[in-house]
């Protein structure tokens, strides 16, 4: 009577075991979520460390002999149908859009991220270069910093011209000197070492002076400077290349004045003055009552600038011209701070969102 009752013991804990795994098996395919917290609080009952399948196994230890394999197979199952079920549901959630805001405004925009835009200086800058790509101008870069050569002697400075002053450069080394350039003029001097005519370039970046900071006056700024050499270039190629860019950049009722002036790099040289955009050319007091607006130097390459990097002035000439880009920017928007361009203030940079 002993070992009977002993059968009907196990036997009834083996039909509660199955029906346990039998259950566990249905709740693992019925399951479904499609948030990560969801799944992963289903995979902490079933599969954690106090879970069911662990509860099961603390059972099987007692198991008799003879149903440990039947048993241990359905465990291993359940095991296997829980592990592929969560890990399925993690990949279908990860690959769906996220929905963690409501929709509660159908009127609202598609999405709050607000895109960029470019800097003014930037916008201004990348104009230039595309007006003169027009013409026929390449771009061309160099480095910020420098040697004397580079920036002054090949370019015709006489030893005591004031550029060279502890005041109006930022040194870096002395003797020999090393400096931060003051003008793009420098990247010309390399394109003219280093090729030979027809040279046509602009070139972009950023210069050093060692200026007081204030409305129109910054230690940092952004120049275009522009050199076109060839035979038979004459002052009149100059003039007409930058009434055309004047027209592009300002409107095509925009007008150009030369005025003499001396650079020690170009011989003549001039000073190019624009019609004032803003009142037309009758005057007003963004042109002080002259109706005309200052925006760069110009003039005929110096033959001393030519025969310093390796080209024959006898038979070659050309023209240069250099321009403040914020002097540009300043005028085509109507700025009168040259240091809002520096300070980051997003109220002021957002204004050029849609600029060009």
């Amino acid at each position: 009577m002993g070992s009977f009752s002993r059968r009907e013991h196990a036997n009834k804990f083996h039909t509660t075991m199955i029906q346990k795994i039998e259950n566990l098996i249905a709740q693992v395919n019925q399951f479904s979520a499609t948030s990560a917290a969801e799944i992963e609080e289903f995979r902490i009952r079933i599969l954690g460390k106090k879970g069911e399948l662990n509860a099961l196994l603390e059972e099987f230890k007692t198991v008799p002999a003879e149903q440990k394999r039947e048993l241990g197979q359905k465990i291993n199952a359940l095991k296997t149908l829980a592990t592929e079920r969560i890990n399925n549901l993690k990949a279908s959630a990860s690959a769906a859009p996220s929905r963690t805001t409501a929709i509660d405004d159908m009127t609202r925009p598609a999405t709050d991220e607000s895109l960029g835009g470019r800097h003014p200086v930037s916008l201004v800058k990348n104009q230039i270069c595309e007006i003169f790509g027009r013409l026929g101008y390449t771009i061309a870069d160099g480095p910020e910093i420098e040697d004397d050569w580079h920036v002054f002697s090949a370019l015709n400075f006489p030893p005591e011209h004031p550029a060279r002053d502890m005041q109006d450069t930022f040194f870096i080394e002395k003797n020999p000197d090393i400096l931060l350039r003051t003008h793009t003029s420098s990247i010309q001097t390399r394109i003219m070492e280093h090729g030979q005519p027809p040279i046509r370039v602009v070139c972009p970046g950023r210069v050093f002076r060692n200026e007081a900071i204030s409305y129109r006056a910054h230690c940092i700024f952004h120049q275009v400077e522009g050199l076109y050499i060839d035979e038979n270039v004459s002052f009149a190629d100059l003039k007409q290349a930058l009434l055309y860019f004047a027209k592009e950049m300002f409107g095509e009722s925009s007008k150009i004045r030369l005025r003499p002036s001396y650079f020690p790099f170009t011989e003549p040289s001039g000073e190019v003055d624009v019609s004032c955009n803003l009142c037309g050319g009758k005057g007003c007091a963004v042109c002080k009552g002259t109706g005309w607006l200052e925006i760069m130097g110009c003039g005929m390459v110096d033959p001393n600038v030519l025969e310093a990097c390796g080209i024959d002035s006898k038979k070659y000439s050309g023209f240069a011209f250099g321009m403040g880009v914020e002097r540009i920017a300043m005028l085509k928007y109507g700025v009168k701070d040259l240091r809002l361009y520096f300070e980051n203030d997003v109220r002021f940079l957002h204004q050029f969102d849609k600029a060009l």
